[in-house]
């Protein structure tokens, strides 16, 4: 196919966390992930095929070393030879705890099938987008995914109607990057924590759980997994050696109003990816609730209010912004 392929994707937001990789060298979970995508938030990328390979985000080059895996990747399974040329822009931070990358390589994966001409199953997308980041292959589907562990691609659990009334309040903390990557972060705590053989264990016996709260639509039961799921992948990267603390002064403030709100009988049940931002479950009615007590907490922070988004769209012929 000539010309340009655009494809959108929205971040994923794990409920259960990904945090480690298998050995042996291919990108696969050694951790089970359940999540939702991020309605609200997107990211758009545009490829063409032909020439060298190269990306840019908002504008700005990006290393060739972070995405040469992924194009040899994408050259193999689609049989082709083209290197591809992308440009992609964010709706919101990049590379700031906010699972940039999840939609990132999603998006990728999509425009460049398209763009070398073929046309892929969902399942074989999700496969080719976790090849550059693990938790990109549940960002292809909407509504809630899984992602077992050791998985090649995620599996689709309910579409996005499936709970038309949750929100996820996004509390931003901090803009820019974090200071240490995910990709170095995970590797950093499987090789050095100790607490990462039971990190693993007790995420897989976390899935049941999680499954049956979703299942019932039942926030209270979801909340209460979720927050045990991040605060078991904090405490495993706190005994990394060095030590990793995603967490600024502020991170910790919004928890504490997530936690006044429970008290007062409001829905408001926080999770942290590895950065400092802080995302809120939280009901559709309560959402003005827990976004003026947030507000009132920490007044520097900035909020965004999402919902059970689609997956991937893929479209041909529109042209990247100037």
């Amino acid at each position: 196919m000539n010309g340009w392929v655009c494809c959108t994707a929205s971040p994923s937001l794990a409920l259960l966390k990904y945090w480690g990789k298998l050995e042996g060298g291919d990108n696969l979970p050694a951790t089970p992930s359940l999540a939702v995508t991020l309605g609200g938030l997107s990211t758009r990328t545009w490829v063409r095929a032909g020439g060298a390979d190269s990306v840019t985000i908002d504008g700005e080059p990006q290393e060739p070393d972070r995405y040469s895996r992924f194009f040899n990747c994408v050259r193999a399974a689609l049989g082709v030879a083209a290197g591809f040329e992308a440009r992609s822009t964010n709706s919101f931070p990049t590379a700031a705890g906010l699972a940039s990358s999840s939609s990132g390589f999603a998006a990728l994966a999509g425009a460049c099938a398209l763009a070398a001409g073929k046309e892929m199953p969902a399942a074989e997308t999700s496969a080719l987008a976790r090849a550059g980041s693990v938790s990109a292959a549940r960002s292809v589907f909407g509504g809630f995914v899984l992602l077992p562990a050791g998985a090649r691609s995620a599996v689709p659990v309910h579409d996005r109607a499936y709970w038309p009334e949750l929100r996820v309040v996004v509390a931003i903390t901090q803009q820019g990057r974090k200071p240490v990557s995910s990709r170095d972060g995970m590797a950093r705590t499987a090789a050095t924590s100790p607490f990462f053989p039971q990190w693993v264990a007790q995420s897989q016996s976390l899935l049941p759980e999680a499954l049956a709260a979703l299942k019932e639509r039942d926030l209270e039961k979801l909340g209460d997994v979720a927050r045990a799921s991040f605060s078991m992948m904090h405490a495993t990267a706190l005994a990394a050696r060095p030590s990793l603390l995603y967490w600024i002064p502020e991170t910790v403030a919004v928890m504490d109003a997530c936690r006044e709100l429970r008290e007062q009988g409001v829905g408001a049940w926080e999770t942290i990816d590895a950065g400092p931002q802080v995302k809120i479950l939280c009901h559709a009615s309560d959402v003005d609730r827990v976004v003026r007590r947030v507000v009132e907490r920490v007044p520097q922070v900035h909020t965004l209010t999402c919902f059970p988004g689609d997956g991937i769209t893929i479209t041909a012929g529109e042209e990247p912004p100037a």
